[in-house]
């Protein structure tokens, strides 16, 4: 299992509050949170147990995932609904950048 998917779980549990205050202003932006950042924990588990090409497609969905949950953010935060979380944006900017060493080898 990669290391990262620790700090994908992390990210996870910040979120919680996040998609609890999204829920009330905007449910689909909450459900599209709850979806791909999930998304981007099962595909790097998946991927772990992957072989050759499969484990680089499980990584490039993970990335994409990941890459979805932080413009989730970013939308909510240009819409008024939350503030942008500096520490929690760092996060998922390390695990898109780690998916991202990863898949170009």
């Amino acid at each position: 299992m990669l290391r990262i998917y620790g700090t994908i779980l992390e990210v996870l549990r910040a979120l919680r509050s996040v998609i609890e205050k999204l829920r009330r202003v905007d449910p689909d932006l909450a459900r599209q949170l709850t979806r791909c950042s999930a998304s981007a924990a099962l595909n790097v588990a998946e991927g772990s147990y992957s072989q050759g090409r499969n484990r680089i497609a499980r990584y490039h969905v993970a990335l994409g995932s990941a890459r979805e949950a932080l413009a989730v953010l970013e939308v909510a935060d240009a819409l008024g609904y939350l503030k942008l979380d500096g520490a929690l944006v760092a996060e998922l900017n390390r695990v898109i950048g780690t998916l991202v060493k990863i898949i170009r080898g």
